[in-house]
């Protein structure tokens, strides 16, 4: 007992020591940062930019989360296809390497306007996915890149190692926990993905409508089919010609359900659907925005969304 108890303090500065050298790591959105939380958990924890709740197409920083990113080390973000005013805010950040996960090789990516892809060629042919693009802003359009790319957990398994990858070339020290984490996090992942292909499959015969254009990511890697969206991917209110396109989708009788989503006014899509066969279900969360921040957010994130269109496709 007595060699137990003089060992605790050598593990106590042990585990200081490792915090004291981690990097200091920025983080967009809570997606983001709950994969980089996962990589680095026990060494260290990184800075979530957007509160909880705020919207990442529309943000203004903080002069507390200026000072943040102008003492980074590390930047992990999705890129200015999502966050413009990050992009401009970064000028502060002038010694933070940068990290874009959707502009990495062999991240899938997929253009507004795309009726969905063969996710078998995403292993074969990511790099082709990756290829530069413009930064969209706030006016999407077809052709335009969808930044919503953290809904796809094959990029997201990949950004983990990636990842774990950057956080080791700057702290060496602790290479072998933050790759042994990264790893970790995949085979879960994979369990996970596993679980909802299952829990999804009912849902693949059945389009529906979704109040923002974010969701095309998860429907491609699920086999989903997303008939329409009420409001283009940066979520600017539509013009009533699309309304009323959408409300005519809707009265068709080819739209099984219409969701909501967290933390908008879902009185647009209950007129929406009022007096047509579709089914209003549960809000759905793309951006996480209602959720609480940390490691377990990525999970729970793709559980929520595959619950919520499995139970209204069921009638539930």
């Amino acid at each position: 007992m007595r060699q137990t108890l003089a060992a605790l303090p050598l593990l106590f500065l042990a585990g200081t020591t490792a915090a004291a050298n981690a990097p200091i790591v920025v983080t967009d959105i809570p997606p983001v940062h709950a994969l980089v939380a996962t990589v680095m958990d026990t060494v260290g924890s990184p800075v979530l930019l957007l509160d909880q709740g705020a919207d990442a197409h529309d943000f203004q920083l903080r002069p507390s989360q200026a000072s943040a990113l102008a003492d980074a080390d590390l930047i992990f973000w999705i890129g200015p296809e999502l966050t413009p005013w990050l992009e401009r805010a970064r000028a502060v950040a002038d010694e933070a390497a940068s990290v874009p996960l959707l502009h990495l090789p062999a991240t899938y990516r997929r253009a507004y306007g795309d009726d969905g892809h063969d996710h078998d060629a995403h292993e074969a042919s990511g790099a082709d996915h990756a290829a530069d693009a413009e930064p969209a802003g706030h006016d999407h359009a077809d052709g335009d890149i969808d930044p919503h790319a953290w809904l796809d957990p094959a990029n997201a398994a990949l950004w983990l190692g990636r990842i774990a990858d950057e956080l080791s070339a700057r702290d060496p020290g602790n290479a072998v926990t933050y790759r042994a984490n990264a790893s970790l996090a995949q085979t879960r992942l994979l369990a996970l993905e596993t679980d909802l292909q299952e829990k999804l499959t009912p849902a693949r015969s059945a389009p529906i409508v979704v109040a923002h254009d974010s969701l095309g990511y998860f429907a491609d890697h699920f086999g989903l089919t997303v008939a329409g969206a009420v409001a283009e991917g940066d979520a600017a209110d539509p013009g009533a010609a699309h309304l009323s396109a959408m409300r005519a989708l809707l009265q068709s009788g080819d739209v099984v359900c219409i969701f909501p989503e967290a933390q908008t006014n879902p009185q647009r899509i209950t007129a929406l659907a009022e007096g047509t066969p579709a089914r209003i279900g549960a809000a759905l969360d793309p951006e996480a925005r209602a959720l609480t921040p940390g490691p377990a957010l990525y999970p729970v994130l793709l559980t929520e969304l595959a619950d919520a269109i499995a139970d209204c496709i069921a009638g539930r």
